[in-house]
């Protein structure tokens, strides 16, 4: 591992419901980025302490999404789809969402964490091939989102008209 700071390790950053040990697993993945070994085998020590909290989620998202493994990320973002669905007590399958102006268009943390994860499957779906999943995804954050806060109709549009340039990374969050 580089030299990391072991306060900085040690720190508490992600909030209370989040075990200090996993919360240290998460920063041991973070400083050994140059690793994927050394970032997945913390990453798996995270998701032992703390299954399914959405803090793990997110590592795992951005270990593959930054290591363009995007098949691999669509999944974890799904899962952090539902996770939210969960939270805002929406159907599980965001299909199913329908849209809500009291609850969207406000942009609230969970609201905007429900939309942003779902542009970042429709996202990574598309990138990793699966097109009709990602724009349909796409095209329910659109629905959701009338205001577009997420700036996702850009990116929708850049899909419908036949794809995304190789340096297109809208969807990160």
């Amino acid at each position: 591992m580089p030299d990391a700071d072991e306060d900085w390790l040690n720190r508490r950053y992600y909030g209370g419901d989040l075990p200090a040990e996993a919360e240290r697993a998460l920063h041991v993945a973070a400083a050994n980025w140059g690793d994927p070994a050394a970032v997945d085998a913390a990453l798996a020590e995270a998701e032992v302490l703390a299954p399914g909290h959405r803090a793990v989620l997110i590592g795992r998202y951005k270990a593959h999404f930054y290591r363009h493994e995007l098949a691999a990320a669509a999944p974890v973002a799904l899962a952090c789809v539902r996770d939210s669905a969960r939270a805002l007590n929406l159907p599980a399958d965001w299909r199913a969402v329908a849209p809500d102006p009291a609850r969207f268009e406000s942009l609230a943390a969970e609201p905007r964490f429900f939309l942003f994860a779902l542009k970042a499957y429709g996202y990574v779906c598309v990138r990793a091939g699966n097109a009709a999943e990602g724009t349909a995804a796409l095209a329910k954050v659109v629905d959701l989102d009338p205001q577009d806060a997420t700036g996702t109709r850009r990116l929708l549009a850049l899909v419908e008209a036949g794809g995304l340039p190789d340096d297109e990374d809208d969807a990160d969050g």
